[in-house]
């Protein structure tokens, strides 16, 4: 298993930016896969953005696309969601997940270790 502890969420304008981090522990990281996903209230979680501790390809929902960029950072076990250009419809609490190789990466059954959430809001 894999600890993920979530942090930089708050409240900004429409148009703002705001970044996310997930810091990651407990097990060799080097074939992990980390994704973003988020829920807003009444709504199922959904997918946002993952990608491979190793390697650079990157997958984004098309909500997002062009305004949101996951990375990481190897040595510091970090992962980041820089989110741009935010709409009041990114209000949602967003929680960071890891999973193993292989497999789906846009659903949350994909994904076996969770972080705790932090809110995102968007005000218009």
């Amino acid at each position: 298993q894999v600890q993920l502890v979530e942090s930089g969420g708050g409240s900004v304008q429409a148009g703002g930016s705001l970044r996310l981090s997930c810091a990651a522990s407990g097990r060799t990281l080097d074939r992990i896969i980390m994704g973003w996903f988020r829920q807003a209230p009444g709504k199922e979680r959904e997918f946002v953005s993952a990608l491979a501790w190793i390697g650079s390809t990157t997958y984004y929902a098309d909500s997002v696309k062009g305004r949101f960029t996951m990375s990481r950072d190897n040595a510091k076990n970090t992962v980041y969601l820089q989110m741009n250009s935010l709409k009041p419809e990114d209000t949602a609490v967003y929680y960071c997940a890891a999973k193993g190789p292989g497999g789906g990466y846009s659903r949350t059954s994909d994904f076996n270790s969770w972080g705790q959430g932090t809110q995102v809001t968007v005000d218009s």
